[in-house]
């Protein structure tokens, strides 16, 4: 399998190499040059096959031989050795639960799978390579736990100063090691701009490889399509039509969960769910694409201006407008919104969602207004714990700190601030 970039200014590159260099040299994401849905005998008999099984067999066309099946297979065992269940609220709504891994958010599985690969084809090697990344909140716990530890990979972590939670910043700043972490005085774009800057920064390229951990990395990126295909598997017995709905910030979630469509899994319709970043949901009714500065909001993860996989969504409709309309809803919702939408979760179902996830209830239940008879899964994309504050203050109830996280808050951070990016260039050439 190669991948061409979507630029299309820029030579078709194995698996391998659109993993090694993140993004193509004409600044375009990598894509992959086909898509073979899966035969429909994968889908009539999921129910009896494993969730490794699902994943290897989703996964394999776009890996082709650049890693041996038998080391895939062990790969993709140390990713997913954790559950992926779907909760059911009422008859007609339902949450997947993806923060049961390391750092409690589904950035885990990317991450992870990506950390693999990267680890897998730099043990061939003999240069290192820097994995560059900005965070809005999860990505950077998620990466720096991924790669902590992986021989010829180092790992530096861009932040917005105050723009994450304590929890958060905890995962990114105390792990050391192969882990580097840049407080930047600024918002998620800020650090996005920076990071896309040290790609066109020739001198820099010139000395080192680097290599991005957000999810325009097809490593990144296309392993998330694994959980929407285990919840097809648990909830296929329902006989209702499914629609998923996605708190959405860079978007790279809800791309996955298309490919997997593309795959062949059979689902209604997708909704973007956002809060008052609201660049897709003003797209969807205008047919504009506008970025404009991200907000602060309390859904920190979604605070993205500019999401940079909506080209890829895009992409996959032949940007015909018509027929991604057809597909995908997108609706924002504001701080007060999502609050109101934690309680009545916590009320009615005694269920506590964090503020993302609760943003795809809203998004859920907006669609359902409509369509009264779908079966409707908005993602539960971090455990509320990571979001201590707002969640007690909300629901007025106390949470108690899972183990994995109480033995961190102790941790000195560390991290260098900085504020240009000449200072991120002066970091990178010293480190």
């Amino acid at each position: 399998m190669n991948f061409y970039s979507l630029n299309q200014q820029a030579p078709t590159v194995s698996f391998k190499d659109a993993v090694i260099q993140g993004i193509a040299p004409d600044r375009g994401l990598y894509f992959p040059e086909h898509i073979t849905p899966l035969p429909t005998s994968f889908f009539e008999n999921i129910e009896d096959l494993s969730n490794h099984e699902i994943a290897f067999l989703a996964i394999r066309q776009f890996v082709g031989d650049e890693i041996p099946e038998a080391k895939l297979k062990e790969i993709i065992a140390e990713v997913l050795d954790f559950d992926f269940p779907v909760v059911e609220l009422d008859e007609n709504v339902a949450t997947l639960e993806l923060f049961h891994g390391p750092t409690l958010a589904f950035k885990d599985v990317g991450a992870r799978f990506m950390a693999r690969c990267l680890g897998e084809f730099s043990a061939k090697e003999t240069n290192e390579v820097t994995v560059l990344v900005a965070t809005s909140g999860d990505t950077g716990g998620a990466v720096a736990n991924g790669f902590l530890g992986v021989r010829g990979v180092k790992v530096v972590i861009l932040y917005p100063s105050g723009k994450v939670s304590d929890i958060q910043e905890k995962q990114l700043t105390t792990l050391g090691k192969n882990i580097g972490a840049l407080e930047v005085d600024g918002t998620f774009d800020d650090c996005q701009r920076m990071v896309k800057t040290a790609f066109l920064d020739e001198e820099l390229l010139h000395k080192m490889q680097l290599t991005s951990a957000n999810s325009i990395n097809v490593a990144r990126w296309l392993p998330q399509l694994f959980y929407f295909l285990f919840a097809y598997k648990q909830v296929k017995s329902k006989g209702k039509e499914i629609v998923f709905s996605i708190p959405s910030g860079n978007f790279g979630n809800i791309c996955a969960g298309i490919m997997a469509q593309k795959l062949g899994m059979p689902c209604h319709h997708f909704i973007a769910a956002t809060n008052v970043n609201n660049i897709v949901p003003n797209f969807m009714k205008t047919g504009k694409y506008e970025p404009k500065p991200s907000i602060a909001t309390i859904s920190n993860a979604m605070d993205v201006g500019d999401p940079s996989n909506f080209i890829r969504i895009r992409h996959l409709y032949q940007d015909d407008f018509e027929t991604l309309s057809k597909n995908i809803s997108s609706y924002s919702f504001t701080d007060e919104q999502t609050k109101e939408a934690m309680v009545e979760i916590y009320n009615d179902c005694s269920y506590v969602a964090d503020p993302h996830g609760a943003v795809g209830y809203l998004g859920l239940k907006k669609y359902q207004e409509n369509h009264p008879n779908t079966y409707g899964i908005f993602l539960e994309t971090a455990h509320p714990v990571k979001f201590l504050d707002i969640v007690e203050d909300t629901i007025r109830e106390n949470i108690d700190l899972p183990e994995k996280i109480a033995k961190i808050m102790d941790k000195k951070k560390k991290a260098t601030s900085i504020s240009s990016y000449e200072e991120l260039k002066k970091y990178l050439l010293s480190n």
